[in-house]
């Protein structure tokens, strides 16, 4: 495994447009569901487990088969009723297909952006990367650890831009949930897509209000 290529994708300087999103975070806030200290560590804990049980199971599955990730992203965008959630997945799928085309010289990646920009897939967050990692030659279980370490970090990201912790902070807690990485990579990293789950709908019902906000940072 080339662990360059794994720091250079885990890097929050590939350009794949995720810190336009907070995960439903600026929402919680402004619907004043969350705050600085434990509301916001509890939101970030159920935030891991709803990628944990809702996105890692994607990955996994088009990391398996990344020549059928048009059935894949088909089950992704049934899963994702959420419609703000559903369009910032498109979204960070398509720029991170894209951006993959342009940076790798790899012709399944090329052919997976192709399919995707002629409207054969949908090119969903998850199945995109599931299928990318896997061209690129990273093994499934680090391809989930990079996507749940991504998903971490753009919580925390936008926690600090809401004002709601400090850089340090925001670093301390991040520190912090290194025991729910493991547990929710662990729990859910070989689950199947019939095991997508949402377990915490009240985060998916915030994310929902982001359309609605008077004012925001965030796209989602």
């Amino acid at each position: 495994m080339n662990r360059w290529l794994l720091l250079q994708l885990s890097d929050s300087a590939f350009p794949v447009g995720g810190f336009a999103h907070s995960a439903g975070l600026e929402a919680a806030v402004q619907l004043g569901e969350v705050g600085p200290g434990s509301a916001l560590s509890s939101f970030i804990a159920n935030a891991l487990w709803q990628v944990g049980l809702g996105a890692l199971p994607l990955v996994r599955a088009a990391h398996e088969r990344p020549l059928d990730i048009a059935t894949v992203d088909d089950a992704c965008d049934a899963f994702l009723v959420n419609h703000v959630a559903n369009r910032a997945s498109r979204t960070q799928g398509r720029a991170f297909l894209a951006t993959s085309a342009r940076v790798f010289p790899s012709a399944e990646i090329r052919r997976l952006d192709a399919a995707v920009r002629a409207r054969e897939a949908l090119g969903h967050h998850a199945p995109a990367f599931g299928a990318t990692l896997a061209a690129l030659g990273v093994p499934r279980q680090d391809a989930q650890a990079v996507y749940l370490h991504a998903s971490l970090r753009g919580v925390v990201s936008a926690a600090v831009r809401l004002g709601l912790v400090g850089p340090l902070e925001a670093q301390r807690l991040q520190l912090e949930s290194a025991p729910i990485l493991d547990a929710v990579l662990h729990e859910c990293g070989d689950h199947g897509i019939d095991e997508l789950a949402q377990p915490a709908p009240l985060l998916d019902l915030f994310g929902a209000t982001q359309d609605r906000l008077y004012s925001r940072l965030f796209q989602s």
